[in-house]
């Protein structure tokens, strides 16, 4: 790569980093800036994969205070998360190339509507539900964890979109401590597919040099950004981000 174009993948890290820990689909920036740059679309994919766990754990941390109080949570969610990574991983690496694409779209319209009508869903459901709904979302959430994990260690763009959209109809709980759970959840998918990837992938470490450093930059402009947002405006955020990562992905 000429200079001015490790300049503009170290820009799409930082671009990345923040929208990841705001919502996700950050790799909606990177991943069409590499095949750009003649990368092939796996290789691209695993490199990018790789570039942002940096920026992951950078948001993770910076929600740290978002996630007090959720550890039983978080490993619970953390272990479906984990083995959907790996799944995803490993899909990726025996699939054909492009197989499993095709319903991503799908899946963010749906984490959409999810994100608009949780506010809604949530409180017929406390309404109609005698007991208290369980703490942690019960086996239906954790099998759509695992199912978003899948997707995650495949190809990840909007899976923040996913878990946000999931969690805010299962979970009654504010939307900005999911918020934080999304970015452990998605740091752990990235990180396993990524341990995977170093191990049997071929991997451009420029590129995930340039992708981490600028993700971890990232990651703490969107925490901060992220934090200071009242639930509506998250939720709007999360929606248009999820909108421009469906035409994006139809359009190619």
């Amino acid at each position: 790569m000429t200079w001015l174009e490790q300049l503009a993948v170290l820009g799409a890290g930082v671009a990345a980093g923040g929208i990841n820990t705001v919502v996700g689909s950050g790799t909606l920036i990177t991943f069409p800036v590499l095949l750009a740059f003649g990368y092939a679309p796996v290789t691209a994919n695993v490199s990018n994969t790789i570039g942002l766990v940096p920026g992951s754990l950078s948001g993770a941390i910076g929600y740290r205070r978002e996630l007090a109080g959720q550890r039983s949570r978080l490993i619970r969610l953390g272990i479906a998360s984990v083995l959907g990574g790996i799944t995803g991983a490993i899909l990726l690496l025996t699939l054909p190339e492009g197989a499993f694409k095709a319903v991503v779209p799908v899946l963010i319209i749906a984490a959409l509507v999810l994100v608009i009508v949780q506010p809604r869903l949530s409180r017929r459901l406390k309404e109609r539900q005698d007991a208290a709904p369980p703490a942690h979302g019960g086996p239906l959430l954790a099998a759509a964890v695992y199912a978003t994990g899948i997707y995650g260690g495949y190809f990840g763009a909007a899976q923040g979109v996913l878990l946000l959209g999931l969690m805010g109809v299962f979970l009654h709980e504010d939307i900005q401590r999911l918020n934080g759970v999304k970015n452990v959840l998605a740091m752990l998918v990235n990180g396993v597919s990524a341990l995977i990837f170093i191990v049997v992938a071929d991997v451009a470490w420029l590129v995930v040099t340039l992708i981490a450093v600028g993700s971890i930059i990232g990651g703490q402009i969107g925490a901060k950004i992220g934090r200071k947002l009242p639930p509506n405006a998250l939720r709007a955020v999360i929606v248009v981000v999820g909108i421009i990562a469906v035409v994006r992905l139809l359009a190619s």
